[in-house]
């Protein structure tokens, strides 16, 4: 191994320390921690994280850095090594030109900021919320600019640290295409609302029957419960510390069959990704997703193009009617896959179905670039948010909790993430197009046998983490790099052949 490279080690290993104690403490804010803990927590995370910095921003690991950056040094490091030391460096860039105490003053800030989220929502209030939020951006603003150069944009530094290469030049033709493609469908969907009836989703669903499911959903998935755990949070995500501690969180509703299976389905597929990173690289900088873009992929994937399929609930819908019996004893599997599928304009993204799904985000993307841009003001936000989701989706949201409060990313800091959801959506669909084609898809799922699909994104994907950028692993896998065609032509013939009026 590279002496240099054998000197970086204990630097990573000490900030994967450090990272844990913070995804721990994260992990606990969202789903037991008491309420009143988190002003005291968050200064514990304020000075994890400033540990955390001077660990990855120090001197030594600068100049290791500078030892590794030649070619001929690059020549005796493994992919993988090449991989961590690219990511270090990308890491110390973006972090050494931040003063400490500010990124310190940052930490707490997002730690705090997750319990006002949520105070404001239970009172649908953004007039609570708005005052740390504006701080938050403020935030944002000077550290992309502390890492711009001449002529960047602001917004293009954040999409960066999710998706590697997705400007809003990109983006913009990117959106445009699904806006082209999508309004005019849902116009001719919205036209026969009446024809996919759905009333049993709404019916009344015991939360315990629910857990019990979904549980057994996310280990017929290939969910390994010796590696992970389920817990329930407001809003369900996943978070891994390793490949052998991946947590996952789900939310119930009583009158929502749906929301509670495929948030499962969703964050079982995140954690299948990280589960299935290889041991030699779990716990380095590249032992994760290269993108949220891909690991959203792979959440989309198994929510929408496997968990939607009438061929993954053949072997399952008696299940599903066995933990209901009077509830459902009136559903075919017809009604239930056409009911899953249906395509109806609704205020939150979480609940969307898969046709009105990316307005969803363009809606966020276009607010988000208003807001680095400097075209408009924190207060305006909800106003604007209700105008697109008119202009888009033909529905104003009756409160700021089921409008613009609805998501938490915004209390994360995480601007820029949005738009990983779409791309995530177009991956997912290019890559299904190209797994058809190589394994029988359609034949494992009918027989209820998982472990090939599972085996086979593991084996292309999951294992490699972060080592390949998303377009040269979609190159390694696919054959070509991202390529929205298929997403595109995913929807056009999904909701033309469930909407069969829509061929006229």
């Amino acid at each position: 191994m590279n002496q240099y490279y054998t000197r970086l080690l204990p630097y990573l290993e000490r900030n994967q320390a450090y990272q844990t104690a913070l995804a721990l403490l994260s992990w606990d804010a969202e789903t037991l921690a008491p309420p009143a803990a988190s002003d005291y927590t968050a200064k514990s995370i304020g000075i994890l994280s400033e540990e955390a910095y001077h660990i990855l921003t120090g001197d030594e690991v600068q100049t290791l850095l500078k030892k590794l950056d030649t070619k001929k040094k690059q020549e005796t490091l493994t992919v993988s090594e090449r991989a961590v030391v690219r990511l270090l460096q990308k890491e110390f860039e973006k972090l050494s030109c931040i003063p400490a105490k500010e990124y310190r003053e940052f930490s707490e800030l997002c730690a705090n900021a997750q319990s006002v989220y949520c105070r404001a929502k239970q009172n649908a209030s953004f007039e609570d919320f708005a005052p740390t939020l504006e701080q938050l951006i403020a935030y944002k603003r000077r550290f992309a600019s502390y890492r711009a150069k001449k002529q960047d944009n602001l917004y293009d530094i954040l999409l960066n640290d999710y998706e590697e290469g997705f400007t809003t030049k990109v983006l913009d033709d990117f959106f445009i295409r699904l806006r082209d493609t999508v309004v005019p469908l849902i116009k001719k969907v919205v036209s026969q609302k009446d024809s996919i009836p759905k009333e049993y989703n709404s019916r009344r669903f015991p939360i315990e029957q629910q857990r019990s499911f979904c549980r057994f959903l996310s280990g017929y998935l290939g969910f390994d419960f010796n590696r992970g755990v389920i817990a329930e949070s407001e809003h369900p995500f996943t978070t891994s510390f390793h490949n052998h501690d991946v947590r996952i969180t789900n939310h119930f509703y009583e009158n929502n069959l749906e929301s509670g299976i495929f948030s499962v389905i969703h964050e079982t597929g995140h954690a299948l990704y990280e589960m299935g990173v290889d041991d030699t690289i779990t716990g380095t900088p590249a032992g994760s997703a290269i993108s949220m873009g891909m690991h959203e992929s792979q959440s989309r994937f198994y929510e929408n193009m496997i968990g939607r399929s009438r061929e993954f609930w053949e072997p399952l819908f008696p299940k599903l009617k066995e933990t209901y019996p009077d509830t459902l004893s009136d559903v075919s599997l017809e009604d239930f896959i056409s009911g899953i599928n249906k395509a109806e304009p609704g205020p939150i993204r979480v609940e969307a179905d898969e046709l009105t799904y990316p307005l969803h985000i363009l809606i966020r993307y276009e607010l988000e670039k208003e807001i680095f841009n400097g075209t408009c003001n924190v207060s305006e936000l909800p106003n604007l948010w209700n105008r697109k989701y008119e202009e888009y989706l033909g529905i104003t949201p009756k409160s700021s909790a089921e409008g613009i409060l609805q998501d938490i990313h915004w209390s994360m800091a995480d601007f820029g993430y949005f738009p990983s959801y779409a791309i995530g959506s177009a991956v997912a669909a290019q890559i299904y197009n190209y797994m058809e084609q190589q394994i029988p898809l359609a034949d494992y799922l009918k027989s209820g046998n998982m472990v090939p699909i599972r085996e086979y994104l593991r084996d292309n994907i999951h294992k490699y983490g972060a080592v390949y950028p998303t377009n040269e692993l979609l190159k390694k896998m696919t054959g070509e790099e991202f390529n929205p065609d298929y997403y595109i032509r995913y929807l056009t013939e999904k909701y033309t052949a469930l909407y069969h009026e829509l061929r006229s």
